[in-house]
């Protein structure tokens, strides 16, 4: 006995390539992202140096400085404490003309972020509202 088979026509098998793509370019995505952070993280940054007018002095201006140590200074008379609320008395103290008082903050580049944080809240508790801060000039330290 003999048996007949039909042939079958082969069919190709197909190659689905849209859900590779779309992995491919996820997977894309997600390096692009992380390679722009960590060049953010690798940037070396020396503040603060910036090209503006001289400093001028006027009666209702409030010098506070900090030192690289996280000192402070008051219209160049030392604060004898480093607390909030220290500080805070003695912005009240220093502000010749009251809550119309411009705050200078003029921070060493090297002194910790905290530090003038501090004083900007300081400021905010004794009601001073105008701050702003002072930087020695690009031509001073011999940068461009």
């Amino acid at each position: 006995m003999r048996m007949h088979f039909r042939h079958r026509v082969r069919e190709e098998p197909e190659i689905n390539l849209i859900p590779f793509i779309d992995v491919l370019l996820v997977v894309l995505i997600f390096l692009v992202l992380s390679t722009t952070y960590s060049r953010f993280t690798e940037l070396q940054l020396t503040l603060p140096v910036a090209d503006a007018e001289a400093q001028r002095d006027y009666p209702k201006e409030v010098l506070i400085t900090v030192t690289s140590d996280g000192a402070y200074a008051i219209n160049r008379v030392p604060v004898p404490g480093r607390s909030l609320d220290e500080l805070a008395a003695a912005l009240r103290d220093g502000a010749k003309t009251g809550k119309d008082s411009v705050v200078i903050i003029s921070a060493d580049a090297s002194a910790k972020h905290q530090a003038v944080i501090t004083v900007m809240e300081a400021a905010r508790r004794s009601g001073l509202t105008q701050i702003t801060f002072s930087t020695q000039s690009s031509t001073q330290t011999g940068t461009k």
